[in-house]
């Protein structure tokens, strides 16, 4: 029999909110152990994913990046290598790469409240072999898509067409595109990304939308900040810049849901100034509200530049159906391509597919509540981490990671074994944890999120001053959350044992 691997705390996913909720765990909560766990070769999970020109955040990094370790430069969006690499260097530096098991496809997940532990069956990818953890608490940050798969609409004609179709999600290391017809098929953040960067190097690159979206322009560079370093200490400046961008987010979400004509009617003023006369606005007249769907932000409009300059155009029309040249288009236009790249969208998946389990009944993640955002209702001594939708996704990670330190401590200090959100009953909204957000994948996926409440601390705010009051000063005690004193019978593993270092 395989004797189960322990710890204290054990976290799924090594990506940015695995390694900065185990970096946590390292600064607040030194007296318990931990494990990251990983089904990739690297650490960086999105950043370590994506491989496709030009790809980078489409979040500004001092807000995207951890508060207890800054973001060094002057960069505004940063790509993908350099995320990669704060990541890994933020590991390196808190020694959770010496924590971290790579190759790790967690299977199933189960709570047993006899011993009030989580047993993991862990499968060790590329091989038939498997191995068992057991922990008190699970901290999951796999993320909510699937990254085996992105969304793929299939189309008529596909098998006819001579060139090449690509998933920006898979990108091929091989891909030559130099010199080629290009059609990019979206309206995102990801078409947005790829169209500046392909173009130049392609023949031409179409960017090929069903509808449009809000896009605006940032800078690529920092200039207040590169000013104020050479007055002020960098942590100073660090620290002016990184509120600034939180409240100037959180003030042009607020005034898009306040007077969501008059931030339409400016987004797409910005716009009209950047394009050429020649370029209609029908393609940049999105017909939902700033904020329904996410908006996408592009350094020094390369978009538009890349559009104006005639190596870049843009289709606003349904692909109707693949011949052996290109694509055809419901309004009868044909667009010819040597490559397309489907840039459609992701597809979700929860807790990176793996079975959860309570006493041997299986959870279902959308029929369960979320408490204070990072809970579910009836799950003991575990955590499902969401970011934002409107504002940086790791800005909401850090705080709730802050929270559950400060429960961890909590439970410590008092002797509790377990914390567990109780089970609610005529509270749901019967929206999910992304609430009115219209985007595709969030549709698609309905069914597949957990529910929110209609008030707290069941709803989901996506508000960061209020989430950060209510998740880092609230007390952690308040009538909801249940705590369950420490076992005392001989089948329970002393806590001297579990709270050394973990066996590798």
């Amino acid at each position: 029999m395989t004797v189960p691997i322990q710890t204290d705390v054990l976290i799924i996913g090594a990506g940015v909110s695995g390694i900065g909720a185990a970096c946590r765990l390292r600064r607040n909560c030194p007296q318990h152990s931990f494990l990251v766990l990983e089904q990739r070769q690297e650490m960086g999970g999105t950043w370590d994913l994506f491989r496709y020109p030009g790809v980078r955040s489409d979040s500004d990094v001092l807000t995207f990046g951890y508060d207890f370790r800054p973001w060094r430069g002057d960069t505004v969006l940063a790509d993908g290598p350099a995320i990669k690499q704060y990541v890994e260097d933020t590991a390196r530096e808190y020694d959770v790469d010496k924590r971290t098991r790579f190759g790790r496809r967690v299977k199933r997940a189960h709570w047993d409240s006899t011993v009030a532990r989580w047993q993991l069956d862990v499968a060790l990818e590329g091989s038939e072999a498997t191995e068992t953890y057991q922990a008190r608490f699970l901290i999951v940050c796999t993320g909510y898509y699937d990254y085996e798969s992105g969304y793929r609409p299939q189309f008529p004609g596909e098998n006819a067409f001579q060139g090449t179709i690509v998933h920006p999600q898979h990108w091929p290391e091989d891909l030559d595109y130099r010199g080629r017809q290009v059609v990019v098929v979206g309206s995102g953040a990801t078409a947005a990304t790829l169209v500046p960067a392909m173009a130049g190097r392609a023949a031409k690159v179409t960017m090929l939308q069903r509808s449009p979206s809000y896009i605006v322009t940032l800078p690529s560079e920092d200039s207040l900040s590169r000013l104020l370093r050479k007055v002020l200490p960098e942590d100073w400046v660090y620290r002016i810049a990184r509120t600034r961008n939180i409240w100037l987010a959180r003030l042009f979400f607020l005034a898009s849901r306040r007077w969501p004509d008059l931030i339409s009617r400016l987004v797409r003023s910005g716009m009209r100034k950047q394009l050429a006369a020649r370029i209609g606005m029908h393609h940049f007249t999105p017909d939902y509200r700033p904020w329904d769907q996410r908006v996408c932000f592009v350094p020094d409009g390369d978009l538009f530049a890349a559009l104006n300059s005639g190596a870049a155009e843009i289709v606003t029309d349904r692909i109707c159906a693949f011949d052996e040249a290109g694509v055809l288009c419901e309004s009868g236009q044909t667009i010819p391509a040597d490559i397309v790249v489907l840039a459609t969208g992701l597809n979700v998946r929860m807790a990176g597919g793996a079975e959860i389990l309570v006493d041997g009944k299986i959870v279902h993640v959308a029929e369960r509540l979320v408490y204070k955002a990072c809970m579910l209702e009836g799950v003991p001594n575990a955590a499902l981490l969401f970011g934002y939708t409107n504002a940086t996704w790791t800005l909401k990670v850090n705080i709730a990671c802050d929270y559950l330190c400060r429960l961890l401590n909590h439970m410590h200090a008092n002797g509790y074994e377990t914390a567990c959100p109780a089970e609610q009953v005529g509270v749901q909204s019967g929206e999910s944890v992304f609430g009115t957000l219209s985007s595709g994948y969030v549709q698609r996926a309905a069914h597949l999120l957990p529910r929110q409440g209609k008030s707290l601390p069941w709803r989901v705010l996506h508000d960061f001053p209020r989430d950060r009051r209510m998740l880092q000063k609230e007390p952690i005690e308040d009538g909801i959350l249940q705590f369950g004193a420490r076992l005392t019978r001989k089948a329970h593993a002393p806590v001297e044992t579990l709270a050394q270092e973990p066996v590798t």
